[in-house]
């Protein structure tokens, strides 16, 4: 099976190292020549909770040639028009397209490549990129060899071809076959808010986070915000990594079980202390992140269906006037806006 794995960044670059070493026949496609010559010349170095070295290919997007088998996605989405316009000469009726992308992006890719081409999934570590053909892994090594990927049919049956992509997704890490493909989006969609969010609002690491009591408050709210506007547009929420998301993170009306939620969002995220979110890193090189895609769907969600998520709202605004401003947030200047509204709704 020939395999691209298109954008190899933090994760992409592991998940690509893993399957070059199962003997997978891969290309490591990235738009970052430099990240590419590096790759190409001293292997694919990874760093953090696991250390290791891997030869592989990479190329370029302008250098594919031929039809891949299996695509796995990794690019983020404020790029979907242009990668997909590009793909679409290195597929056919047989190729499959893997979906491992932030968000819930399945059915424009859908729409834009065919429902028979596309496949779900849930990328369950975490990783930061370093520099040029280095990334380092943040997830602990047992939560990432037990709990790697989740994939699944967009209609949620269980077919050979997720069987096989399964089996070849082991050589990286654990792999899951979902049912509830939807579900378990939003479950990876709501870490990402809860997680992803404040590390990038806040300019820090998930440890930084689990550390702070407002930033961790903030958190939890925003995972039950996540919870509130899912669940209002249908979405039966899926265990991941083995956590039951809707046991864990949701808070009473009261908020009598706040402490309680807070005290297992510290022992769930743990293991990923080290990881910064990768729109963080965006914010830093002065690009344009992932916001409306994470966070922004939840907001988008809740004024859909009636849903208040005034933490949402709020993290959205803050990330896109760093965006627009091109700066980086401070942890105790954005962190004095979510002690203002955690007053306001605790």
């Amino acid at each position: 099976m020939r395999i691209a794995v298109m954008g190899a960044g933090s994760l992409g670059t592991i998940i690509g190292a893993f399957l070059s070493k199962g003997k997978q026949t891969v290309e490591l496609i990235d738009v970052n020549q430099e990240h590419v010559d590096a790759l190409n010349k001293d292997g694919a170095t990874i760093v953090g909770t696991l250390e290791d070295n891997i030869p592989v290919k990479a190329i370029t997007p302008d250098e594919m040639d031929g039809i891949y088998d299996l695509v796995l996605l990794l690019t983020k989405q404020v790029y979907n028009p242009q990668v997909l316009e590009n793909l679409k000469q290195y597929i056919n009726q047989n190729s499959l397209v893997l979906s491992l992308q932030n968000g819930v992006p399945e059915e424009g890719l859908a729409t834009e490549l065919g429902d028979n081409r596309v496949i779900g999934g849930s990328v369950e570590f975490g990783a930061t990129w370093i520099k040029p053909g280095v990334s380092e892994l943040t997830t602990a090594v047992d939560s990432f060899k037990a709990n790697a990927f989740q994939i699944g049919e967009l209609d949620g049956s269980i077919s050979d071809r997720t069987k096989e992509i399964k089996d070849i997704l082991e050589l990286v890490g654990g792999t899951e076959i979902s049912t509830n493909l939807v579900g378990t989006k939003w479950s990876k969609l709501l870490v990402n808010v809860a997680m992803s969010g404040t590390s990038t609002v806040f300019g820090c690491t998930y440890g930084d986070v689990l550390a702070d009591d407002a930033a961790v408050t903030s958190a939890v709210m925003l995972a039950d915000e996540t919870l509130e506007a899912g669940q209002a547009s249908g979405v039966d929420f899926t265990s991941i990594a083995g956590i039951d998301v809707a046991k864990t993170f949701k808070i009473n009306k009261d908020k009598s079980n706040l402490a309680q939620v807070i005290g297992l969002a510290r022992k769930v995220f743990e293991p990923q202390a080290r990881l910064r979110a990768s729109m963080l890193q965006d914010l830093e090189k002065q690009r344009k992140s992932e916001i409306d895609y994470i966070n922004g769907v939840v907001a988008t969600k809740g004024k859909e269906t009636g849903t208040p998520t005034p933490f949402n709202d709020l993290l959205v605004s803050l990330v896109r006037k760093a965006e627009d401003e091109k700066t980086v947030p401070v942890f105790e200047e954005n962190l004095a806006y979510f002690k203002e509204l955690i007053k306001k709704e605790i």
